[in-house]
């Protein structure tokens, strides 16, 4: 079988996903607080987690239409944008900057930014339960995502970062199995219950998630390795281990990924994603 497409496949689909997030902020009140919960979410991110939701979709339910994810893959894509918004404040990593333009807090005001971070993380509850499915999976995708943006997911492990003292490896492991592992998960967990997924499924899709979020982080350690050299950089995968053995280890993971989509109808995409999360060049 060819490679898949990556490029063709996903750009109906998130074009689906624009075209739900855009009715989703046609009414905001106030009118003026539009512009500024607009600015983060079309800001031309790659949308990774949302594409994971899409994949392990199909993976399980090749046949299904496409818009029974979309809620999940909006959902998820709105709380990976408000822990970016308010990753960047002052506060926090006082960034100026991200992905080319200017930071929420420096486009308008930092109280803005911290209104935009909460307007979409509730937004994001509010999609799904909203969504398209039975009400036993709208509670068990909410569940998901509260687990893994919460306290023991994605804001924990923020919390780890801040508080410092990782020194070794396995340190590190667990404070990025939270703060972006946790989150990547969830993507692939919540794309499963959207197909109705068995439980055997869910654990391997989680599993599966589970090794692509750790090699996420490997490949971006990889990725900004010249910019966080140096004994002031802070610890990272390149710094504990170096290039080598950072990139190797990215590569065992993605093939333990791999290995947990055995016997699903169709994991083709997910096969896709793994591979291009360590081969990215950005």
């Amino acid at each position: 079988m060819s490679e898949l497409d990556l490029s063709h496949w996903l750009t109906p689909k998130l074009r689906a996903l624009d075209a739900f997030l855009e009715s989703r902020f046609e009414q905001v009140w106030p009118e003026s607080f539009r512009e500024p919960l607009r600015y983060p979410v079309f800001g031309g991110g790659k949308r990774v987690r949302p594409a994971l939701v899409f994949a392990a979709h199909e993976a399980c339910a090749p046949a299904a239409d496409v818009a029974a994810a979309v809620p999940a893959a909006a959902a998820v894509e709105l709380v990976h944008t408000y822990s970016l918004v308010h990753d960047d404040l002052p506060a926090m990593d006082d960034d100026d900057e991200r992905r080319g333009r200017p930071t929420v807090h420096v486009q308008f005001d930092e109280a803005t930014a911290i209104l935009v971070g909460d307007a979409l993380l509730t937004e994001a509850f509010g999609i799904l339960a909203d969504g398209t499915g039975t009400a036993e999976q709208r509670i068990a995708q909410v569940q998901c995502l509260a687990r893994a943006a919460g306290h023991a997911g994605m804001v924990g492990g923020q919390v780890g970062d801040i508080a410092g003292g990782v020194s070794d490896v396995d340190a590190l492991k667990r404070v990025h199995a939270a703060k972006t592992g946790a989150l990547i998960r969830s993507s692939c967990v919540l794309g499963g219950l959207a197909a109705s997924a068995d439980p055997a499924t869910l654990e391997s899709l989680d599993a599966y998630g589970t090794a692509v979020g750790l090699a996420f982080q490997l490949a971006d350690d990889v990725l900004d390795a010249d910019e966080d050299a140096g004994d002031d950089g802070p610890p990272s995968y390149v710094s504990l281990m170096g290039v080598q053995r950072t990139r190797a280890l990215a590569r065992e993971l993605v093939t333990d990924a791999l290995g947990h989509l055995d016997g699903l109808p169709q994991p083709t995409a997910l096969r896709a994603l793994a591979r291009f999360i360590v081969d990215r060049r950005s």
